[in-house]
């Protein structure tokens, strides 16, 4: 028996990296104890798979009977593995196979407006060996994956038609291959499908609940603030949705975190600043849950650090948005387009979402915050131009953003420069450019409120 379990192990960890291997020689035994309690599911591999009943669902036997044992950790070394995932077009159905390291359950929804497929697990570590795109006459047009909340992670596709989705179905380790997940999209109606979209109601609280704690220790947070300035600095991007990828591998979700924590820095060491952030870790935060953030801080300054891509890759410079209905010219509304594309990216609920934004905008307070913040554009151009390549043509730009529409918070976008540029995505890589922007923003921050107060005290000494 021992010889036999060597045998599957080498076989099972061939090609995926030293690390699974390592985890699958740990788990070994495990793994075929665990093996038994899939036996009756095991079906052959390209053969048609009949949707299952609730009640006769593998993943879920398995996860009643050996739960405590399969409980979700933050211990790297004990996570689940994605080790692959597969998409298969038969003439009836498009089947989606993702192999794994251990037993993992599976919630699977749908999302419409544009039509989607999620599946929400709890956190796995993703080592796909560059899996094949999708065939162009496939239900599948696209997926990505990433974690979705601490303790979460996420799968999410977007869909060319609309689907039914079939109860997963688990297959056992065989062949060389490990614990397999399989779930088939069926054609139906985009009616029907419409119908049965949308986040389980279970999924929807707990997202509210999060939500609000988060909020509730803003609030907090910024009554201990005293008299201090708050900056609210906002990571873009960030777990699932990792943002655009640079021509040397660089990506913006990366990139953009830590930038926003030399800020932090950089800001903290001069004193008069609480700093928060949006994010600080590889999650993902959605884009209304981000204008909450600095609404419940109250913040004097709210700071949204993106990187950039072009078609042209011969476009190049740093430049700072602020927000606009109208947008300053095409390419800055097809970029507020794009960044505000991000919920949908990573699976997030958009049916119950509204932005009166027309209505906001005409409110004077509105208008006040739009004047401050384009005030601080412009010292932010002004600033980081001293650091790094500004954008040539029209740095200080406006558009639609999603995260810049707190009606009494003043904002800014800004894009740090082009991953598509050889030179930009080259500098943005190294230490010193980093530290010297980071230090730019800082300046740009300090000299914004260092007007603010002289423009008090000068309305004070005119006063009567």
């Amino acid at each position: 028996m021992l010889r036999n379990c060597k045998g599957f192990i080498a076989t099972f960890s061939q090609g995926f990296g030293a690390d699974v291997k390592i985890l699958v020689m740990r788990r070994g035994m495990g793994l075929f104890t665990l093996g038994a309690a899939f036996a009756a599911a095991t079906l052959a591999f390209a053969q048609p798979i009949p949707s299952p009943k609730p009640a006769d669902d593998p993943i879920a036997r398995l996860m009643r009977t050996g739960e405590a044992s399969l409980r979700p950790s933050q211990d790297r070394a004990t996570l689940p593995v994605i080790l692959g995932v597969q998409i298969i077009d038969y003439a009836d159905r498009t089947r989606i196979m993702i192999e794994v390291s251990d037993p993992l359950s599976l919630r699977v929804f749908t999302l419409a407006g544009p039509n989607r497929v999620v599946m929400d697990m709890k956190q796995v570590l993703w080592r796909l060996q560059g899996s094949a795109p999708p065939s162009a006459h496939s239900a599948v047009k696209s997926f990505r994956y990433g974690l979705f909340r601490p303790g979460n992670s996420r799968f999410v596709i977007d869909l060319n038609r609309a689907v039914t989705v079939t109860t997963p179905v688990a297959l056992a380790p065989s062949q060389g291959y490990g614990y397999r997940i399989v779930v088939d999209l069926l054609p139906t109606t985009q009616n029907r499908f419409t119908v049965a979209s949308g986040w389980p109601a279970d999924l929807k609280a707990r997202e509210v609940a999060a939500e609000r704690k988060s909020s509730d220790t803003a609030r907090h947070q910024a009554r201990a603030a005293g008299n201090k300035k708050i900056i609210v600095l906002d990571a873009g991007h960030g777990g699932i949705d990792t943002g655009t990828s640079g021509v040397t591998g660089l990506q913006e979700k990366d990139l953009v975190l830590d930038m926003a924590k030399r800020v932090r820095k950089a800001l903290q060491s001069r004193g008069g600043y609480s700093v928060y952030l949006t994010r600080d870790d590889d999650t993902y935060v959605a884009l209304g849950q981000r204008v909450r953030i600095a609404r419940s801080y109250a913040a004097d300054l709210f700071v949204s650090i993106h990187a950039d891509s072009n078609p042209q890759s011969s476009v190049y410079g740093a430049s700072v948005y602020t927000l606009s209905e109208s947008g300053s010219d095409k390419e800055a509304a097809a970029l507020a387009a794009k960044e505000n594309q991000s919920d949908i990216i990573a699976g997030v609920d958009l049916s119950n979402q509204d932005t009166p934004v027309a209505s906001i905008l005409i409110d004077l307070a509105q208008r006040d915050t739009m004047n401050r913040s384009s005030r601080f554009a412009e010292t932010a151009v002004a600033e980081m131009r001293r650091a790094t390549d500004i954008l040539p043509r029209q740095p200080h730009r406006s558009a639609a953003f999603a995260v810049l529409k707190a009606p009494d918070v003043p904002a800014v976008l800004i894009e740090l420069g082009y991953l598509s540029h050889a030179g930009d995505a080259r500098q943005m890589g190294t230490t010193a450019w980093r530290d010297g922007v980071a230090e730019a923003i800082a300046r740009a921050i300090d000299r914004n409120f260092s007007a603010t107060r002289r423009s008090i005290s000068e309305a004070s000494d005119d006063s009567p």
